[in-house]
């Protein structure tokens, strides 16, 4: 067992597949992950399990690939002890949190924008164009610029969980050009597959950050840090100007249009 704590845990899963499942019943999402090079005896550190939740991970997982056998995990230094799920965040990390809220919102109208789709209709082409543009400019030009230029830059831009990450921008960033291939040629099939693909992946995208990476890398950062971060994204957001409450009260009028209301981020 101890020579598999230094493997890469898609190998593991890979040779023992109720290793997945096990790390799924602790809400560890490593089995679908298109990278997987995380060692298996760092993602304890990534995900801040607690010391309980922590040995009886290890039980099972020893329980599959070595019945039997008695192992010690080494200890793992963490910068803070683990706790409850609630998730508190760094004040610049938080404005990331927020923005993803008002994503999400874009995310929970695409099904009802997608319904009765006619891109025969120049207002069905606008309402996806519309979109679109909310997409690449808040979500990925704002947003996402603020996770590559920044954020990422304070980390070894190597570790397996970043490449997810960009993997995941760029795979997203692939579906929205599609998107707009689809709306040139007034082809609904296309666009409704490649809209509803970002929609499915951005939704676990934005979860795997809140939940994994940004508490991660909050535990990481010092006073001083935090403080920078903070500085550089204002900076980002003066850049930017008024676009940000431009493109909240787009998604708040699709809300109206579709919805009756706003819909919880």
């Amino acid at each position: 067992m101890q020579s598999f704590l230094n493997q890469s845990i898609k190998a593991v899963i890979r040779d023992y597949p109720e290793v997945g499942q096990i790390l799924d019943e602790f809400e560890i999402g490593c089995a679908p992950c298109s990278v997987g090079d995380c060692l298996l005896k760092d993602i304890v550190e990534i995900h801040n399990l607690s010391p309980e939740d922590e040995r009886l991970l290890m039980a099972r997982i020893a329980g599959v690939i070595s019945p039997g056998e008695k192992i010690e995990l080494p200890a793992v230094e963490r910068k803070k002890p683990a706790g409850p799920k609630e998730l508190k965040y760094s004040p610049p990390v938080k404005k990331l949190v927020e923005e993803h809220k008002l994503i999400k919102r874009c995310l929970a109208l695409i099904p009802r924008l997608l319904e009765n789709l006619d891109l025969q209709s120049e207002a069905d082409r606008e309402l996806v164009l519309g979109a679109v543009d909310f997409i690449r400019n808040y979500a990925d030009r704002f947003h996402h610029a603020k996770e590559e230029d920044i954020l990422f830059k304070y980390f070894d831009e190597n570790l397996d969980i970043l490449k997810v990450m960009h993997q995941e921008h760029e795979t997203g960033r692939a579906h929205v050009r599609a998107v707009l291939a689809g709306v040139e040629e007034r082809d609904s099939g296309v666009v409704r597959e490649h809209l509803d693909a970002y929609r499915e992946l951005l939704k676990e995208h934005i979860k795997k950050e809140d939940e994994i990476l940004y508490p991660w890398m909050d535990r990481s950062f010092s006073t001083s840090q935090v403080g920078e971060l903070y500085s550089r994204f204002g900076e980002v957001d003066r850049q930017f100007g008024e676009a940000p409450q431009k493109y909240g009260a787009f998604i708040q009028g699709l809300e109206e249009r579709f919805c009756g209301g706003r819909i919880a981020g």
